[in-house]
């Protein structure tokens, strides 16, 4: 299994995220949760508005807005 969060709205660039390594991928929900409490302004500061997350192709969090 492989969990990502994927840019759903924003103005963003996804070469930009991936070079700057903002679009990871994580062995479980836990470590993509963790992952996200710490790098949420990074990805908002790059343009991403809201994000989903999913786990190979299903959707596991809806969207969620970055705005505080």
């Amino acid at each position: 299994m492989s969990y990502q969060w994927r840019p759903v709205s924003g103005s963003f660039d996804i070469s930009y995220l991936e070079q700057h390594e903002l679009m990871p991928t994580f062995t479980t929900q836990q470590e993509a949760e963790d992952w996200m409490s710490l790098f949420w302004s990074d990805l908002l500061n790059a343009g991403v508005g809201e994000v989903s997350l999913w786990e190979n192709d299903r959707e596991v969090h809806p969207p969620m807005p970055l705005t505080p």
